[in-house]
């Protein structure tokens, strides 16, 4: 029971990693970038 209990809740936090990655990409950002752009050179 616990292992599905762990197995559940690690489930959960890979979703919701993944739903906000989805949504940071859909507002324009990336994992690369974090949209400041004086620690960036030239990624726009």
């Amino acid at each position: 029971m616990g292992t599905v209990l762990v197995g559940a809740v690690l489930a959960g936090i890979v979703a919701l990693s993944i739903r906000n990655m989805v949504l940071d990409k859909k507002k324009g950002k990336s994992l690369q970038c974090g949209g400041d752009c004086s620690k960036c050179r030239g990624c726009h």
